[in-house]
């Protein structure tokens, strides 16, 4: 009996030893994984297809009301660059510009609308003089779409 709980006492050992030094080689692993790249910003892409006829009007909203808000949520810290960007139709449904907003990371998008939405209204006005300006803005173009790509930065 004493020599059973003593081999049993000692397979456990072996076994509390053989863990250990697989948990020590496991984190030694992981932490010689490096990644050939490091995650950096988030950028979301607003595909517009503009109506027809309407390309400098809403261009134009974009100069004013549009830049006004960004340069706003720029200054603020909540994104780091905006651009607008003319893409070629290849099809009549196709979009002709993109709407480009990055952020500095994905935490950057934690509380977002708590932080848009005072300047919002400061850009904006109330939520009734902003939903008609975006009323506004469907008779000038159509939402084709939208995407959020995250900037991957090789090492």
């Amino acid at each position: 009996m004493r020599k059973r709980v003593a081999l049993l006492g000692f397979g456990l050992v072996i076994l509390a030893g053989a863990i250990a030094l697989g948990i020590a080689q496991t984190q030694q692993t992981a932490q010689q994984v490096q990644r050939p790249y490091t995650e950096g910003s988030v950028v979301f892409h607003s595909y517009v297809r503009t109506k027809p006829g309407m390309f400098k009007t809403y261009m134009q909203y974009l100069q004013t009301d549009w830049k006004r808000y960004m340069e706003e949520l720029k200054a603020a810290g909540v994104v780091t660059n905006y651009r607008v960007l003319q893409a070629p139709q290849r099809t009549g449904d196709d979009h002709d510009l993109i709407l480009v907003v990055e952020h500095k990371n994905m935490a950057a998008l934690d509380g977002l609308n708590d932080r848009l939405d005072p300047i919002l209204s400061r850009v904006f006005g109330s939520v009734p003089q902003s939903d008609q300006r975006f009323i506004e803005r469907g008779a000038l173009r159509e939402n084709a779409g939208e995407r959020m790509y995250r900037e991957l930065i090789l090492k």
